[in-house]
């Protein structure tokens, strides 16, 4: 049971800014920890896109603005890790061009200019579309497409091989009890929040995760925490994009 709460917090504390405190002793690194780490992942999403939605709340009455800062919040809440992995990859895609050594230059900490404005289009485009849901109020579509692509990368724990020691360890832990776990537990939670929207959108944020780590993986060899990074990214962006169209 400790180690099933370790997970929990260990989720938070690693795919998110909340505070989440361990003690020395604490064993992150078992099994189960990691397993049910990820399997909690989607929760993650879940509880940060509720903290946006309160904030927009609070901020209300600055209109656009406060939706401004509410979906740029959004991101904080995750540390930008996703944000920044989109610069690396884009700058590996790149160089890949060029026949350069793509992990490399991934692994870099320098960034190139080409990264650089993926990066701001990704942000623009993430932004844009977190206020576009805001203000026409799809606040249980904003929630829904929070946990699905995150459900997406757990399909992608699943199903891909990692150059990551990390990610490798992660994949080892994550067996098919936790994925298939995480995927009927989320959708029977996500269904009773956006129900038939929740359930439209999630077929197509997993297809669409596969998809895109099929093609940078054939691009870059490889796939690693970047390319997962970005993914997610992706995902939700395209989903703001689905959910707007289909039903504004």
């Amino acid at each position: 049971m400790r180690d099933i709460y370790l997970g929990f917090k260990f989720a938070f504390s690693y795919f998110s800014i909340l505070p989440a405190g361990f003690k020395p002793g604490d064993d992150l690194s078992s099994k189960k920890v990691l397993g049910t780490m990820l399997f909690f992942f989607p929760l993650v999403g879940f509880v940060l896109s509720l903290l946006s939605l309160g904030l927009y709340q609070i901020l209300l009455p600055l209109a656009w603005f406060g939706a401004v800062i509410s979906a740029l919040a959004y991101m904080v809440f995750y540390g930008f890790i996703h944000t920044e992995a989109v610069i690396d990859v884009a700058d590996a895609l790149y160089a890949s061009h060029s026949n350069k050594d793509a992990y490399r230059i991934i692994k870099e900490p320098t960034v190139g200019a080409m990264g650089v404005l993926w990066g701001i289009l990704f942000v623009l485009l993430k932004v844009s579309g977190t206020v576009f849901f805001l203000m026409h109020n799809l606040f249980t579509e904003f929630v829904s497409i929070a946990i699905i692509s995150r459900m997406s990368l757990l399909l992608l724990f699943y199903t891909q091989t990692f150059r990551s020691s990390f990610l490798t360890q992660l994949k080892a832990a994550f067996s098919s009890a936790y994925f298939w776990g995480a995927l009927v537990c989320f959708t029977l939670f996500g269904s009773l929040i956006g129900g038939i929207h929740f359930l439209v959108l999630l077929p197509a944020g997993l297809l669409l995760a596969y998809l895109t780590v099929a093609g940078i993986r054939k691009k870059l060899g490889f796939v690693n925490g970047d390319v997962l990074g970005t993914v997610l990214e992706s995902v939700e962006i395209v989903l703001f994009t689905a959910g707007g169209l289909l039903w504004l």
